[in-house]
């Protein structure tokens, strides 16, 4: 028995076969023009919905699947196998937005927006990063002022997925001073059509497109204190608790594009002949594609087992940031070398492989950089 195999319950697999299918029958035949033409496709959200995977981890009396982690995993690596971008959608609705509402929320919020965002009848963002504050997410420069029974926010937001076509949003602000840094943040609910909110514009993104990347604005933007998640102080907490689980789940898109790119990669050697000879006959490319393979099987290990600690309840923190980083690190160089097999053709949109290194470059980024990642690992391993 292979570790895989210990990790992953016949559930698991059985779920992996049912999200293929959906992949293959309601995702494939969209993935292209959602790419080329950014096109944000709000009839496939409804279907994921319909179908339960908006909520896979949203508690099951809000009409979530209440599944575990490592469920979210193995369907968020076989949608992101046909398409990142469909992928991401179910990250964001399921686990940037369900999961801190699921976690943090009154029964009230809970019951206003949990059912909607899992039916996918509500579009839902998560607004953390700044023009100022990526990395240093404690540096947030937007601000909500304490105004009677309600706050006043004034700030933006960018690169948030969703924002443009979001029906609400989690949002980050600072309700301490800035000295207090972490412990001055807190989180809101903000409604989509609440005055002052205004969305800036889509922006233009190299990979995982048609996701409705925008930036978000906040001017004089009253929301009421019951729209706040959690306790005054609790954002910089909240935070961390939905990047840990982004984490995971950035790691698993990452095994999808890089099993896309592996794949590929072995059904193009067969075809493709150099010097009367298959390339698959050549030791140069058949050790390239050992190496994906073997580096593929790895981060599918690094990313499980984190899933797996996080639903033992155990502190999962060292996990979730080496999966993510050994995974979205093996995505780009596994894209580049399948790029690399594939020749001047690979270069080309006449195949998926130039998406894949597109798409794979944003997963080495978002939720955290690499670097942010090697930072977070030494400080758990080094207590100093």
């Amino acid at each position: 028995m292979t570790s895989l195999e210990i990790l992953l319950k016949p559930e698991h697999e059985e779920l992996r076969k049912w999200a293929k299918d959906f992949a293959a029958r309601e995702v494939a035949p969209l993935a292209e023009d959602i790419d080329r033409n950014d096109y944000y496709p709000r009839e496939l959200v409804r279907k994921m919905g319909e179908y339960g995977l908006l909520g896979i981890n949203a508690p099951t009396e809000y009409g979530g699947l209440g599944l575990d982690l490592l469920s979210s995993v193995v369907v968020g690596e076989e949608l992101a196998k046909v398409s990142l971008s469909a992928g991401l959608l179910i990250g964001v609705q399921n686990g940037l937005v369900g999961y801190p509402l699921a976690h943090f929320g009154t029964p009230e919020q809970k019951e206003k927006f949990l059912p909607r965002l899992v039916k996918g009848e509500i579009i839902g963002c998560y607004g953390l990063t700044e023009p100022g504050a990526g990395s240093d997410a404690a540096n947030i420069q937007t601000k909500a002022e304490k105004v009677g029974d309600s706050y006043k926010i004034n700030g933006s937001k960018i690169w948030i997925s969703q924002g443009f076509y979001a029906d609400v949003a989690v949002i980050f602000t600072r309700t301490g001073t800035v000295e207090d840094k972490a412990a001055g943040m807190s989180a809101f609910i903000v409604e989509k059509g609440t005055k002052g909110f205004d969305v800036g514009g889509k922006l233009e993104v190299m990979g995982v497109r048609g996701t409705g990347t925008a930036e978000l604005v906040f001017s004089d933007c009253v929301v009421p204190s019951t729209n706040m998640l959690g306790s005054p102080g609790d954002g910089f907490l909240i935070a961390m608790a939905v990047l840990n689980q982004g984490r995971v789940g950035a790691a698993a898109g990452a095994i999808g594009v890089a099993e896309a790119a592996l794949e590929a990669s072995v059904s193009y050697s067969k075809k493709r002949a150099l010097f009367n000879r298959p390339l698959s006959k050549l030791e140069a490319i058949r050790f390239l594609i050992a190496e994906m393979a073997t580096r593929v099987e790895a981060a599918k290990l690094l990313t499980y087992h984190a899933a797996y600690v996080s639903d033992k309840g155990e502190d999962f923190i060292k996990e979730a940031s080496m999966a993510k980083l050994f995974a979205t690190e093996t995505a780009v160089w596994a894209s580049e070398r399948a790029i690399q097999i594939h020749g001047g053709i690979g270069l080309s949109k006449q195949l998926p492989v130039e998406r894949y290194l597109r798409d794979a470059k944003v997963l080495d980024i978002i939720e955290g950089t690499s670097e942010v990642q090697k930072w977070i690992i030494s400080r758990e391993l080094i207590r100093d």
